[in-house]
């Protein structure tokens, strides 16, 4: 299936919740849905016999400087055809549902964009740091962050 047509059919199901088909030099195409749904449309994508995407081959947090989004590569090894999905988040308080309840392999990436950009998944399994210590702080792949000189009295 060609990502219009999963856009198209997604956003039959789900109205307003689809804001848009992201195609002009993104591949796969982002269908960008609003932050509250994105747990129904990825049950949806997941188990819709048309849609079957069975396999989440990445979830990555991206700084636009004046918004976050969290973006999600999906893959249907029954029916071979990939699209991607996009939320954008506000910079403060960044937050959207987990996902690894639908594609379990979401956990640690969801720990890693937790981790180096500070955005929160409610309803995660672990959502904790994966790469930094517990104690570090701030989250490094912000494009506003600013690294510490000295780490337990070890330079950085």
């Amino acid at each position: 299936m060609e990502p219009q047509a999963i856009h198209d059919a997604v956003k039959a199901k789900f109205g307003d919740a689809i804001v848009e088909l992201q195609a002009e030099g993104f591949r796969p195409p982002f269908v960008v849905v609003a932050p509250e749904r994105i747990a129904d449309v990825a049950l949806y994508l997941r188990d819709d016999p048309a849609m079957l995407f069975d396999a989440l081959m990445c979830l990555s947090g991206v700084d636009y400087k004046d918004r976050f989004a969290v973006a999600y590569h999906l893959y249907s090894m029954t029916h071979r055809h990939t699209v991607g999905l996009k939320v954008f988040l506000p910079r403060e308080n960044p937050a959207v549902a987990s996902v690894d309840a639908v594609w379990p392999a979401a956990n640690f990436m969801e720990r890693e964009a937790f981790d180096l950009f500070g955005i929160d998944f409610p309803g995660s399994k672990d959502l904790r740091r994966i790469l930094l210590p517990e104690d570090w702080d701030g989250h490094p792949l912000r494009k506003d962050y600013k690294y510490p000189e000295f780490y337990h009295g070890i330079k950085v």
